[in-house]
């Protein structure tokens, strides 16, 4: 594999876990507050499983993404975080919101938020895999 794709992994490794960071302890904070029946106890909580979950997810979302890079810039990047929230965000939130007693502002945040993050992620890596350039003399 090229250096792009590690390049990639890292970048999207650290955009999803700063983000994620943001959005849980911060942002959600008292709705997760409100609900905390629902969630293990702070000590009890699996912080490693979650940090392995992400490195899956950062190596394979830019793994896919540099198979089907076609180098036009930023705009690739976003429609790609897009594709990827459609593809796992909107089925993972709303089977959750479907399953457990979560009041849907949840459900709903955690949608506007991983979707920023996939879309940031997306941008990182059409940022680190760049414009392809035209073919001399073309």
């Amino acid at each position: 594999m090229n250096r792009k794709i590690w390049l990639g992994f890292v970048a999207v490794y650290l955009v999803v876990a700063i983000l994620d960071g943001i959005v849980n302890t911060m942002l959600m904070a008292s709705a997760y507050g409100d609900t905390a029946e629902l969630w293990r106890p702070e000590g009890e909580i699996k912080m490693w499983v979650i940090f392995v979950c992400y490195a899956f997810f950062a190596f394979f979302f830019t793994f896919i993404f540099s198979k089907g890079y076609e180098g036009k810039g930023i705009w690739e990047g976003v429609r790609y975080g897009l594709y990827v929230s459609g593809m796992m965000v909107i089925p993972a939130v709303y089977i959750s919101y479907a399953m457990m007693p979560l009041p849907y502002s949840m459900a709903f945040q955690w949608f506007v938020y991983t979707s920023i993050e996939y879309i940031a992620a997306g941008v990182a890596l059409a940022l680190i895999f760049g414009k392809k350039q035209a073919p001399a003399g073309a």
